[in-house]
């Protein structure tokens, strides 16, 4: 299953970028009425990326360690928007080849470590890794439509 999801992401790395590449400026700035915009989604994939490469080092080696994230003040107080589109490109694609790179190196006998989750529910680092795909997935789904 690990195996499996960690060619999805980089089979994502490989095509998602220039995906990317072909929406137009004002297709990825616009906002619709009190959403994000696609280059606003593009942010909150990188900071996803950056919790859970959290999550997945310190689920390793701490107990039940509690890392969660206020996404829309992350998104807001980092500015995706005005963000140069090209290093947001690069720096999402780079996040998440290191964070394949790092669930590779999850021993099977780490996956049932846990997490806590925002509301202190434990969440094991195979049930982690699961998600953040379909999270991932979820949201490029919304990009590129």
């Amino acid at each position: 299953m690990i195996k499996d999801i960690l060619n999805n992401i980089s089979l994502l790395c490989d095509s998602f970028p220039d995906q990317l590449r072909t929406i137009t400026a004002d297709q990825f700035c616009t906002k619709p009425l009190n959403k994000w915009s696609k280059k606003e989604i593009l942010g909150h994939l990188v900071d996803s990326a950056n919790v859970n490469i959290q999550r997945f080092i310190r689920g390793q080696i701490e107990d039940n360690p509690s890392i969660y994230y206020e996404q829309d003040e992350w998104v807001s107080v980092q500015g995706y928007q005005e963000y140069d589109d090209e290093k947001l490109i690069t720096l999402w694609e780079s996040l998440n080849r290191h964070l394949a790179y790092l669930v590779n190196r999850i021993p099977d006998t780490d996956l049932s470590r846990t997490c806590l989750m925002k509301n202190g529910e434990p969440r094991s680092l195979q049930y982690l890794v699961e998600d953040y795909l379909s999270h991932l997935q979820h949201h490029i789904r919304q990009i590129t439509a």
